[in-house]
């Protein structure tokens, strides 16, 4: 089922997220464009506006099994609270790297194995740091299949997590947005 994007397109041009000149990438790749999504997940509107929208989407894309929202520090965890929020499902937060005090655990909230994680990130360009914590949670037992990022930048992240058995879902293609 495709959805109409068009109010998160204009939702992310109104807050600024989009931003033109030159720019380095967390991925290394240069680019003439930027995504602000921190711009667009530190606006209340625009973040509610996101995660009703993945709401939505969510029954689409699942099969009607218990899921869990998940959402990788930095970027995806505001996204991943809101969507959490608006859907009532559990909210889990994997870290980059498993801390070396308190519980030393790498997630917040609980990994129930038997729930199908849904992940949620802001930005993807290769994929990279969102599959690293795919593989990390699959260590663990965990059951993801799906990927759902606000803005694709079209560089090769769909491809990386197809590789890693995770389908990614972007609301926006960055396409779209530059156009």
């Amino acid at each position: 089922m495709i959805m109409d994007n068009t109010e998160i397109i204009q939702a992310l041009k109104d807050c600024n997220a989009v931003q033109f000149g030159d720019f380095t990438l967390a991925s290394g790749q240069k680019s003439n464009f930027y995504i602000d999504i921190k711009k667009a997940s530190t606006d209340p509107k625009t973040l509610k506006i996101i995660a009703d929208y993945i709401a939505r989407l969510i029954p689409t894309v699942t099969d009607g099994s218990e899921i869990i929202i998940g959402g990788v520090e930095l970027g995806g965890v505001p996204i991943a609270t809101a969507v959490s929020l608006s859907t009532e499902k559990p909210l889990l937060i994997i870290r980059k790297a498993t801390k070396e005090y308190g519980t030393k655990s790498r997630y917040v909230g609980d990994l129930d194995t038997a729930k199908e994680i849904i992940l949620m990130e802001d930005v993807t360009t290769s994929g990279g740091s969102v599959k690293k914590a795919i593989l990390a949670l699959k260590e663990d037992g965990a059951n993801i299949k799906k990927v759902i990022t606000i803005v694709d930048r079209e560089s090769g992240a769909a491809d990386s997590l197809k590789e890693a058995g995770v389908e990614l879902i972007p609301l926006v293609c960055s396409s779209e947005l530059v156009e």
